[in-house]
């Protein structure tokens, strides 16, 4: 494995080995870091308020067998990938893959915690390649819209297998129609790739336009990033076009879209350099064309892993991932934004703080607001160097400055008794939901090498009404 903060995908599988380390050295994790497993006592003293957290709720359970890679002909028998979206009644809807069976599923949660459907749907139905790394948007309403996007590995003649596939319910998530292969590429879809032997999957994101257009971002192995809309809540999809990457350029990888009236954009970083920055492209008319990419700021370091999102007012905000010392090394994570008449982007600042001080690297992180303007954040934790991520980090902002609350760890996600996160193929998921009126979804995936595999589901709100102080 190569030195560095656990790279997913490509080459950077987790060995047997270093999985068994992990948790010869769980216990002490545990006594070290379980002072943070509950809201903050400074967030509160600081004027922040806080976040009830509910009690984890286990959406799926498998086992943790995980053989060598012989593409669809391996033995992998656990689950893992999973992803949530939430509705303006409060239901949560959650996706996953069960790689025993090679399919995504789909299950709903109200507030009171328990499940929509008697059994987990299956989204996919492709039992002979391996389904994973989805995105789920849902629409509220009776009985409202899901849509589904993820990664099929299909190989279609290229070096690298991947498709990206699409499926569509129409009675709140009970059926979907037959997926739609949206790629139709031998360049292997979904892989965000950094160097010739090391890829991230799931570089791939799914949004929904206030009019009800969807609109579908990947990449490929070879490079190129594409886009692709539907115009008919996803009966159909234009044919897909390249925004970035391809032949003589860098590789894009980790796209996210955001969409405000008839802008649509698309963020992402790149591959094969040491001090890559976060691109973006804009389109002003729904899709149909896009303007010239353009770098959003430099940084010194690695910039990994954007999110971005708009709320009510067209603000831009956007946090990612930095790593002065280049790819792979420590990471912090960073927030900025851009109000519209007002020129760029605020200068980036670190919102992970502490974390970044107690913890040997975080990173991945994932983006919601709400209507008020309200910014959450989440990213993996790290606590050693080179090794599989460990709990989830949380921090929120509630005002116009955009100062945040000081971090902690989402409770029942530091746990030594469930192993590492999952998301194995590789980390760019979207772990974090939150409604209009704010109330908060996280999603995790754990894994105990010959033990047991998870999804968990966890409900959050925040409570109080005042503000963080200012920096």
């Amino acid at each position: 494995m190569k030195k560095g903060i656990f790279p997913t995908g490509g080459r950077g599988f987790l060995s047997a080995k270093l999985s068994r380390a992990i948790f010869a050295s769980a216990s002490l994790f545990f006594l070290y870091f379980s002072a943070v497993l509950v809201t903050s006592p400074d967030a509160e003293a600081a004027g922040t308020g806080s976040v009830t957290w509910g009690e984890r709720i286990e959406v799926a359970s498998g086992k943790a067998h995980r053989g060598p890679w012989r593409m669809n002909e391996s033995e992998w028998h656990f689950v893992d990938d999973s992803t949530v979206a939430m509705n303006e009644q409060g239901d949560a809807g959650v996706a996953w893959a069960d790689h025993a069976r090679l399919d995504i599923f789909f299950q709903v949660y109200g507030r009171d915690g328990r499940p929509r459907f008697a059994e987990p749907v299956n989204v996919s139905r492709n039992p002979d390649t391996f389904s994973w790394l989805p995105r789920v948007v849902m629409t509220s309403g009776e009985p409202g819209m899901v849509y589904m996007l993820w990664q099929e590995i299909i190989f279609s003649g290229g070096t690298h297998g991947g498709e990206i596939f699409f499926a569509r319910s129409t009675d709140g998530g009970k059926r979907f129609r037959v997926p739609l292969n949206l790629s139709n590429t031998s360049a292997g879809a979904g892989k965000g790739r950094l160097t010739k032997d090391i890829w991230f999957n799931g570089s791939l994101d799914l949004a929904r336009g206030p009019e009800g257009n969807l609109y579908a971002a990947w990449t490929v192995y070879e490079g190129g990033l594409f886009f692709s809309r539907s115009t008919d809540g996803g009966k159909q999809f234009s044919d897909p076009v390249r925004l970035a990457g391809g032949k003589g350029a860098l590789p894009a990888r980790g796209p996210s879209l955001a969409v405000h009236d008839d802008i649509v954009r698309v963020a992402w970083t790149v591959g094969e350099i040491q001090d890559a920055d976060i691109h973006l492209a804009e389109s002003k008319d729904a899709g149909r064309t896009f303007g010239d990419p353009r770098v959003l700021f430099e940084t010194e370091g690695y910039s990994e892993a954007p999110k971005i999102a708009t709320d009510a007012t067209g603000t831009l905000h956007l946090v990612f991932a930095e790593s002065p010392a280049g790819p792979l090394r420590q990471y912090d994570i960073r927030y900025t934004h851009s109000e519209p008449g007002k020129g760029g982007m605020a200068d980036p600042r670190q919102i992970s703080g502490r974390h970044s001080e107690k913890f040997k690297s975080v990173n991945f992180p994932y983006l919601a607001l709400d209507d008020q303007r309200n910014v959450f954040v989440l990213w993996e934790i790290f606590p050693e160097r080179g090794i599989r991520p460990r709990g989830l980090g949380f921090t929120f902002s509630r005002t116009e400055k955009r100062t945040f609350a000081p971090p902690v760890v989402v409770p029942g996600t530091l746990d030594p008794e469930q192993g590492f996160n999952g998301s194995q193929q590789g980390l760019y998921m979207k772990k974090l939901a939150v409604n209009r009126s704010g109330e908060i979804a996280v999603v995790n995936s754990t894994f105990k090498p010959d033990v047991s595999s998870y999804i968990w589901l966890i409900r959050g709100r925040v409570t109080g009404d005042r503000q963080p102080p200012e920096e």
